[in-house]
């Protein structure tokens, strides 16, 4: 353990010396001052363990130097030395935050255990400090730690999703890409109206993963090149209810399951599966239903090249309030044409959801 040092203020020499002797016997290392005034210098030198100082004093008394330590270092404990007839003074020092007194003539055992209990209580608020140091730093970095494995996680999570939607792409070939272009739309609404930041992540989730539910539909029926009859028309139907089951069973895609289900519901309540209207379909399916209408109009498709951008403008525009929120359409009436073609040409290859985070409107 380190030597404490301990400030011996007093205007008596004979004092100071005998003091001092007693207490580096002891094993402490005493410096000796003769008032308040130079004791303060000689703290903002060095700052001691513990003060122990006369009451009266030329210059500068004991009370104005513990007013003085109370705000330089309010943790270096101060002992008062006062003779007998002076208690009152002695306990007003305690008062004004003096962590003990000593009475004179000394005696030695109450030196030495007046001193003791005052470093000792010292070390007690240095440790407590550390502690608290120490704790607040291994928080710190623990929680950098847990961000930095949830983020792994997560990351984790849409390499799984990315890998499901190129699945999709395969089975699906005709629409190869939609997805990904679907999802860098929905995040350009969204961000734009705007929505809260932690909404974004589901939405761009549940837009990627919107025809998840195709993969249990019959290759004769998604692939089939005409139109389909009204079974097959059905069937298709239920690839929203496919995909929401799917989805549903896992914790941290719940949230995107319910748009996953309601994608193909209208604002006017014609839609599917559940015939929901206006504010009862999630957020997230008003946004995305014109994300993909648009793309799906400015695409190329085996039946038809793919339409002008204004058209497809129009056409949104047009079916505001039945197929489309209209407060959705205004977000989106008010972004650039260019903007969406800049979007869907500069996708990035390969497509990576973590991508959309950084997606600027």
């Amino acid at each position: 353990m380190e030597i404490e040092n301990i400030l011996v203020v007093d205007d008596e020499e004979a004092i100071r010396e005998v003091v001092s002797t007693m207490l580096e016997s002891k094993g402490y290392r005493c410096t000796a001052v003769q008032n308040g005034r130079v004791a303060q210098e000689q703290v903002k030198k060095s700052t001691p363990d513990l003060v122990l100082s006369d009451m009266i004093m030329p210059e500068m008394d004991g009370i104005k130097l513990l007013e003085w330590m109370r705000q330089y270092d309010p943790e270096v404990p101060v002992i008062m030395v006062t003779a007998i007839h002076d208690i009152s003074t002695a306990l007003e020092a305690i008062r004004r935050g003096a962590y003990d007194y000593i009475l004179k003539p000394f005696e030695k055992d109450q030196l030495f255990l007046g001193v003791g209990r005052a470093l000792q209580h010292r070390r007690l608020v240095i440790e407590n400090r550390s502690y608290q140091s120490n704790l607040e730093q291994l928080v710190e970095e623990r929680t950098a730690q847990l961000t930095g494995a949830l983020a792994q996680l997560e990351q984790s999570y849409d390499d799984t999703l990315e890998a499901l939607g190129s699945a999709l792409d395969l089975k699906d070939a005709e629409t190869e890409g939609h997805c990904q272009r679907v999802t860098a739309f929905c995040i350009s609404i969204a961000k734009t109206m705007p929505v809260p930041d932690p909404y974004l992540p589901v939405l761009a989730r549940a837009a990627f993963l919107h025809d998840i539910g195709k993969m249990a539909i019959p290759d004769s029926i998604l692939r089939k090149p005409g139109p389909l009859d009204d079974a097959e028309k059905r069937k298709m139907r239920e690839h929203c209810q496919i995909g929401y089951d799917m989805l549903t069973r896992i914790p941290f895609l719940r949230d995107a399951a319910e748009i996953v289900l309601a994608h193909q519901e209208f604002f006017d309540g014609s839609g599917y599966p559940r015939g929901l209207k206006g504010e009862q379909i999630p957020l997230g399916a008003r946004i995305f239903t014109i994300a993909d209408s648009l793309d799906a109009m400015i695409s190329d498709r085996p039946y038809r090249r793919a339409l002008p951008m204004s058209h497809a403008r129009e056409e949104i525009r047009r079916c505001s309030g039945s197929q489309f929120d209209p407060q959705v359409v205004d977000v989106f009436m008010s972004i650039p044409e260019q903007h969406w073609l800049e979007l869907r040409e500069n996708l990035g290859s390969p497509f990576r959801l973590a991508h959309l985070k950084n997606l600027q409107v």
